[in-house]
């Protein structure tokens, strides 16, 4: 089984290293993973989006087209990826920073209060993971418990004071998701 994950938003949102731990935890949890990052010309602001694949097998393209789940961080993002995820697929959006729903009906999503909910577990600088756990709440591709393993194996070592409040920020991600998803019609 090969699943791929396209996250986006703005420089300094987290993208990157909301896709890290996906593929940290992938790795760790013994599965092929590519992670392919693209970034704007400016350093915090710009655009940011990086794909994550996560399969059991040898993944034959880190490439993706049509990915099956996604996380927006911004309306420029939702603008411009919504269209792509696939049919069936699953969308993060993250509602503090996009002020519309999302148009589809043929897929399952979610607009999740990232940066609030974020604030709330104690740092709004954790709205990247609240929307990874909100993901792996309706795209079972790996556990909250393999993130959380991932989080405290490869969290820079000055950062590792804030993994209870990481931790608390996925579990909340994944929580507010189970309760406001909007299922494919």
């Amino acid at each position: 089984m090969q699943t791929e994950v396209f996250l986006a938003g703005f420089g300094g949102q987290g993208v990157m290293f909301a896709g890290q731990v996906l593929s940290y935890a992938a790795m760790d949890a013994g599965k092929e993973v590519t992670w392919i990052p693209s970034y704007g010309p400016e350093m915090r602001g710009g655009t940011a989006n990086c794909t994550v694949v996560i399969a059991d097998e040898e993944i034959g393209s880190p490439l993706v087209q049509n990915p099956p789940a996604a996380i927006i961080m911004n309306l420029p993002s939702l603008d411009k990826y919504e269209s792509m995820v696939k049919p069936g697929g699953v969308l993060i959006v993250n509602s503090s920073m996009v002020d519309r729903d999302v148009a589809r009906n043929d897929i399952t999503w979610v607009s999740v209060p990232c940066n609030d909910i974020a604030e709330e577990a104690g740092d709004k600088r954790m709205a990247n993971i609240v929307a990874t756990g909100a993901l792996l709440a309706l795209l079972p591709v790996l556990s909250l418990d393999d993130i959380e393993a991932a989080l405290n194996a490869h969290m820079p070592g000055r950062h590792k004071n804030l993994l209870p409040k990481n931790v608390d920020a996925l579990k909340r991600g994944a929580e507010y998701a189970k309760q406001h998803v909007h299922k494919a019609q």
